[in-house]
C-alpha cells in the first residue's frame, strides 16, 4: 500500500520507493530524512481538509512532513519482513547428506 494511504499510528516499513515519481531534489531531501527501503514508518497525522494536504511521519527516530505526492510515491509494508523472502521448506526432519 502506499504511505498516504496507511492507516494512522500503525508500524510499516518501507517497501519500494518510486524515485521517477520525484525529482532529484524531492528524492534527496527524502534520503537525508532517512527514507530508503527498509526504512521503519508510521503515519501520524494528515493535514488538510478531506485528507488532501501534507502527512506527518515518523522515519526512525525522525518526525517529518511531506507532500501527499511524495508520500504516493512510497510503498509500505506492515509486517517485519521482506515481500520476496523465500518460504524455507520443510525437510521433513531429513538431513541432506554431502
Amino acid at each position: 500500500m502506499q504511505l498516504n494511504q496507511l492507516p494512522l499510528r500503525q508500524p510499516a516499513w518501507v517497501d519500494r520507493i518510486d524515485w521517477d515519481a520525484l525529482s532529484l531534489a524531492e528524492g534527496q531531501r527524502l534520503r537525508e530524512f532517512g527514507l530508503c527501503e527498509g526504512a521503519s514508518v508510521e503515519a501520524l497525522h494528515r493535514a488538510g481538509f478531506l485528507s488532501g494536504g501534507a502527512l506527518a511521519c515518523r522515519v526512525g527516530r525522525m518526525t517529518i512532513a511531506m507532500r501527499r505526492s511524495h508520500a504516493c510515491a512510497i510503498m509500505v509494508r506492515t509486517e517485519d519482513r521482506a515481500i520476496d523472502e523465500p518460504a524455507v521448506p520443510d525437510s521433513g526432519g531429513q538431513s541432506a547428506a554431502a
